[in-house]
């Protein structure tokens, strides 16, 4: 009789374990998971804010250079397809088509001086500049994340839960192939 309860014990004590290790391991990836959805979020809010400050920034410029209309259509597109952006890929490919055409803003500043010291200008642009840090660091803190979460879901034993849970490694924010490399300024201004 004794024997029978130890052997009852050990096997309870086997499942409770077992059972531990699986609670413990997928609550780690949920809130992993979690954690990478939200710095995601976080992206998402800046690239918006990013996206809503431009028209401002736009019709402050167009007020001094009416006849750069090329430029602002390319802005213009470049920011309706990060509105439209829906994967972490598809909002690095946009963000960086902004970028570029907001460097054919700051040329067009360039030929307009009394702009650069317009009150409204020189204030958006702050706001903007404030937007590209907030979305460095969010970009920074999403690929942290997404680093922290994409080990759990490699690394043994989480990986075999990972797998029977359907836990699939996430996308790093990857910056463009090129987006290294500084502008070429003369060839935006057509020289």
């Amino acid at each position: 009789m004794k024997k029978g309860l130890i052997v009852v014990i050990a096997i309870v004590a086997v499942i409770a374990i077992i059972g531990g290790v699986c609670v413990s391991n997928y609550n780690a990836l949920v809130t992993a998971r979690e954690t990478v959805d939200s710095a995601e979020a976080n992206i998402d809010t800046y690239l918006q804010r990013r996206a809503d400050l431009i028209p401002n920034i736009v019709a402050s410029v167009k007020s001094f250079a009416k006849h750069e209309t090329e430029v602002y259509s390319k802005i213009a597109d470049a920011r309706q397809k990060l509105v439209n952006a829906g994967t972490v890929a598809e909002k690095a490919q946009a963000n960086s088509e902004l970028t570029s055409a907001l460097q054919g803003l700051n040329i067009v500043v360039e030929n307009y001086p009394e702009l650069k010291t317009d009150s409204t200008y020189v204030a958006l642009m702050d706001e903007l500049e404030g937007s590209e840090n907030r979305i460095a660091t969010a970009r920074k803190d999403y690929n942290d994340a997404v680093k922290d979460y994409n080990n759990k879901v490699i690394k043994f034993p989480a990986n075999i839960f990972a797998g029977i849970f359907g836990f699939e490694k996430a996308e790093y924010f990857e910056a463009d192939d090129g987006a290294q490399n500084a502008p070429d300024v003369d060839a935006l201004l057509g020289d």
